[in-house]
């Protein structure tokens, strides 16, 4: 509805049942460019009950908004006392397959970060969108406050919508969506053949060749290089995107011990490259990037 708050014109979201809110803008219908708004939150949860508040704008959303990439904020984390919370301040999700539960646990610290925030103060957001990428700018600074680099989202396209939550009234105002001249991606390439792989990691580098094979939305390969030969990978597709996962060793401390570990390579394939985030469970975390192979 529309409403004044805090001085200016904006529109209010409020949701009441045990959901979140969606309000898909009108005749939007976006890929790549920036959506710029300002944000506001009151929090109408009762006294004892914790609620960190939570809003945000959702952008390549379905209609029907069973899918959509989303970045939204939670001002009550923000001045936490325990350092955990307040590095959940700001969020990205892609509903429904990669929800904040899954990714804090498969991905900690990835997908969501501190930031200064108030409740019931106007926050100034700018999200910019190329390809697989977005990132998230607050109160006008240069520099993003989160970077996302390979949304997990299989559509490449769809509407802009205000996002809300139950026991809170969310404002928007000054709302603006620029679109610009979308990055040439396509989805559904094939994760067959033989790759050339390049990791890097807070722990140091790990190359390797990957030889994978695809039957419907399984794949199977091996991995050969710096975390051993000929290891066995099981892993799925789903249209372009992957997740495998194989055995490999990896050093224990800085003293050149190395131990069995799981690692875990999630991301896009593109044509003749390849990329995403990867870990070494318990070692290590980082990106990988992959070139096909003559």
């Amino acid at each position: 509805e529309a409403v004044e708050y805090k001085g200016r014109k904006a529109v209010r979201l409020t949701k009441d049942a045990q959901k979140d809110g969606f309000a898909l803008l009108r005749g939007t219908d976006f890929q790549d460019g920036t959506i710029e708004a300002d944000i506001a939150l009151k929090i109408t949860t009762p006294p004892g009950v914790r609620m960190p508040g939570f809003v945000g704008i959702a952008f390549r959303a379905r209609p029907d908004a069973s899918q959509y990439e989303l970045f939204y904020l939670r001002p009550g984390n923000s001045h936490a006392e325990d350092q955990a919370m307040r590095n959940h301040s700001v969020q990205y999700t892609s509903e429904p397959d990669f929800g904040w539960y899954k990714l804090r646990r498969e991905w900690p610290s990835v997908y969501e970060t501190y930031v200064e925030l108030q409740t019931e103060t106007w926050t100034k957001v700018r999200i910019e969108v190329k390809g697989r990428s977005a990132k998230l700018f607050l109160n006008g600074s240069e520099n993003p406050a989160l970077v996302v680099d390979g949304l997990k989202g299989q559509d490449l396209r769809g509407g802009v919508a205000l996002w809300a939550y139950q026991g809170e009234e969310a404002y928007f105002s000054n709302l603006r969506v620029t679109n610009t001249t979308p990055l040439p991606v396509k989805n559904g390439s094939d994760a067959s053949g033989n790759w050339q792989v390049k990791c890097a990691t807070d722990a140091g580098p790990a190359n390797g060749d990957l030889q994978l094979k695809r039957d419907g939305n399984k794949v199977t390969g091996t991995w050969s290089g710096e975390m051993g030969k000929d290891r066995s990978i099981t892993g799925t597709w789903r249209n372009g995107y992957v997740e495998l996962s194989f055995n490999g060793d990896w050093p224990l401390d800085d003293k050149g011990a190395t131990a069995p570990a799981v690692a875990t390579l999630a991301g896009w394939f593109d044509g003749d490259s390849a990329g995403g985030r990867m870990k070494v469970e318990g070692r290590a975390d980082g990106r990988w990037t992959a070139t096909r192979k003559p």
